[in-house]
């Protein structure tokens, strides 16, 4: 994944961000809890969801669902249908007149590839979507990947790689990139 970036577990940055986790999880139940009507609150929470000021323009429609809340930075005109989860550690930065669907996921983090790696923390990278970018109804946007400006992810589709402006792109087929070591090939042990 490019822009990689690592947090190691028992770490003072893996402990701010797990409390940050608690303090957004906490305030994301809150908001969804809320009547629908009741704008005024639903704007205060998400400002601390965020931890800035948001554009007026953007609509955001519980239920929503975000870990971090420190990474993700909005255009205006922006509107995000109900059912999505933000994991923003990594950085998500989407820009004007953007629409995004019901039940998308844009997912900045994930964790070491490799098996031996795997339980020692957690990889991030930044996800960025243009200018007027329309997302469909429960895609997923993957770490480290760039929506281009004016291009429309089809619904249900899983996007791993970055998507040129101006395109449309559907599908959630799978595709083998490379075969991992097993155990004993990570460390070198001998065969059975």
């Amino acid at each position: 994944m490019r822009n990689e970036q690592r947090i190691r577990s028992r770490t003072p940055e893996s402990r701010a961000f797990a409390e940050r986790v608690q303090l957004v999880m906490t305030l994301t139940a809150r908001l969804n809890t809320l009547p629908f009507d009741h704008l005024d609150a639903r704007k205060t929470l998400l400002g601390e969801i965020f931890d800035s000021p948001l554009p007026d323009s953007l609509t955001i429609l519980p239920p929503f669902y975000c870990d971090y809340g420190l990474g993700a930075t909005f255009g205006e005109k922006v509107f995000i249908n109900q059912g999505c989860y933000f994991l923003d550690l990594g950085g998500i930065t989407i820009g004007d007149r953007v629409l995004i669907g019901p039940g998308v996921t844009l997912s900045t983090a994930g964790h070491p590839v490799e098996l031996d790696e795997r339980y020692d923390g957690i990889t991030h990278a930044p996800i960025v979507i243009e200018d007027d970018v329309w997302i469909g109804a429960a895609a997923t946007i993957t770490p480290g990947v760039t929506i281009g400006r004016g291009s429309v992810v089809g619904a249900g589709s899983v996007v791993a790689q970055d998507v040129p402006a101006m395109s449309v792109v559907t599908g959630t087929s799978v595709v083998e990139r490379r075969r991992l070591k097993t155990p004993s090939e990570a460390v070198g042990g001998s065969e059975r």
